[in-house]
């Protein structure tokens, strides 16, 4: 089932996440995220935005959201996605169902374009974006460093409505 996210599910978001930032170059954060961050988080972008869940048996197995990408006014209609899963969720689809749903309701919502920031190389996550109709529109070389490792990151864009 795919339904929107609420601050109760912070906790098991959170665990999510904090599994990229701890073992991953692909989230650039480097320290894990408290509950308290994570809700504080999922309330800041339900205020305006939107944040979805994939639960099976009452269990959250991965999480996708739109926020705001730039700040100023002109960009209202472009905003930037996110989509992480669970270990155990990858390569079952959830990831296809959980995007998809929120590119429907975007567009719904008459967002114009959105944009994913991707670290580099994530075979996964490209596949997923470009399967779903994104294009890469920009490369750039070791801008982040993480596990004493320069990283890259690529621009993918989705044409809305």
């Amino acid at each position: 089932m795919i339904r929107n996210a609420t601050a109760d599910d912070a906790d098991i978001i959170c665990n999510i996440y904090n599994d990229y930032i701890e073992n991953t170059v692909i989230s650039f954060e480097e320290a894990p995220l408290s509950v308290t961050e994570m809700k504080q988080l999922i309330n800041r972008v339900l205020d305006q935005y939107l944040w979805l869940v994939f639960e099976k048996d009452q269990q959250v197995l991965g999480y996708a959201y739109a926020n705001q990408w730039k700040e100023r006014s002109a960009y209202r209609y472009t905003l930037e996605t996110t989509i992480y899963l669970a270990p155990q969720a990858i390569g079952q689809g959830i990831g296809t169902q959980l995007y998809a749903a929120l590119i429907k309701q975007l567009n719904h919502k008459g967002i114009h374009n959105i944009v994913a920031c991707i670290a580099l190389p994530n075979i996964q996550s490209v596949a997923l974006h470009e399967k779903l109709g994104f294009k890469k529109v920009a490369h750039f070389e070791a801008v982040g460093r993480k596990f004493n490792q320069w990283i890259d990151v690529g621009f993918w864009q989705r044409k809305g409505s």
